[in-house]
């Protein structure tokens, strides 16, 4: 299934299906009333449907084979919202190391850049903390939590943060939790996952730059209002049995800025499922990042967003998630 939250003009959010080649919806709880009647409550929303377990999974398939006239919408007649918005819990984890490899490369041609000779400046600079990061990296998944409630979805623009110049995409996909876990054991962690997502991890870098010397990860970086752009669908595990063979590509206005494939994960997410469930327990809808994959920001390529660019992220079986981003705006008066 290609699930979808979506939203009419005046109504509320409904849980939807891609259906028709993505150009049309099917609004599965209207669906369910008409082919079943009653209320269809586990299909109100998403969430609802994951959280109501492998029945309500296999209504809303029977319900897509059918396809009821009155419950389809056109596509372009409805918005698209990130299929779980907000999800009940939010982590990125690193899950490609060339990115963060050039990354920490690129962070150092500029900082040498500014000085009166960069050639000797980059020779000279001490890599130590970046060789730590690495060092983590390859003992154990890394991962940071979210503002889930930053979150948007394909029809929504990123509103440039009034405090950053620097602006940039994240290529990621992700997955969304199908069941509550705790200490899963890393063969049996495939269960768990529902399904997944293309993920943009709007980042601010120079506010990102400033703050990580503070040694407790991102955060106004990462953290302003549309900074995650998530979509256009969750794609469900069924129709994606191998996500470590995808190509990922990124664009800016047309032109390819990127492209990697997630065969390239260090970490799989079994081994990141692994690593967040010890003693900790993990709830249905949650969703988890990939982490950026190698080449799939402008950082690397120490290139940046402009206000009116269109970023377009592509994985293979999941989509194409597009979005503007808009101008940046005055900050509002504190209202005493």
């Amino acid at each position: 299934m290609r699930l979808v939250t979506f939203q009419a003009a005046g109504e509320a959010a409904r849980a939807g299906a891609f259906i028709e080649g993505d150009q049309a919806v099917l609004d599965l709880r209207q669906a369910a009333q008409a082919v079943h009647g009653g209320s269809a409550d586990a299909l109100a929303s998403v969430l609802s449907l994951i959280e109501a377990g492998p029945a309500a999974s296999e209504l809303a398939r029977n319900l897509i084979a059918r396809a009821p006239s009155p419950a389809v919408r056109e596509r372009s007649a409805v918005k698209i919202l990130a299929p779980i918005q907000p999800p009940p819990q939010m982590r990125d984890a690193s899950c490609f190391e060339l990115h963060l490899r050039q990354s920490f490369a690129a962070a150092r041609r500029a900082r040498a850049a500014r000085t009166p000779d960069p050639e000797a400046a980059l020779k000279a600079m001490n890599t130590r903390a970046d060789d730590r990061v690495i060092e983590t990296f390859q003992r154990q998944p890394i991962y940071y939590k979210c503002n889930r409630f930053a979150t948007i979805g394909a029809d929504d623009d990123v509103v440039w943060p009034s405090y950053s110049k620097l602006l940039d995409f994240e290529l990621e996909f992700g997955f969304y939790m199908g069941a509550r876990a705790k200490d899963v054991p890393k063969e049996k962690a495939r269960d768990y996952i529902f399904g997944y997502t293309i993920f943009n991890d709007i980042s601010a870098r120079d506010a990102q730059a400033v703050e990580m010397g503070g040694m407790l990860g991102p955060a106004k970086g990462k953290d302003f209002d549309t900074g995650n752009v998530m979509g256009p669908c969750l794609v469900t595990a069924d129709e994606l049995p191998d996500p470590y063979n995808l190509n990922m590509v990124a664009r800016v206005n047309g032109e390819e800025w990127g492209r990697g494939n997630s065969r390239d994960m260090y970490w799989k997410f079994e081994d990141v499922i692994a690593h967040i469930s010890r003693s900790e327990t993990l709830y249905p809808g949650e969703f988890i990042g990939s982490g950026t994959v190698g080449n799939g920001c402008g950082l690397e390529q120490m290139r940046y967003l402009k206000p009116g660019d269109v970023v377009e992220l592509e994985v293979d079986g999941i989509g194409l998630l597009r979005t503007r981003i808009n101008q940046p705006t005055t900050p509002p008066l504190t209202q005493p």
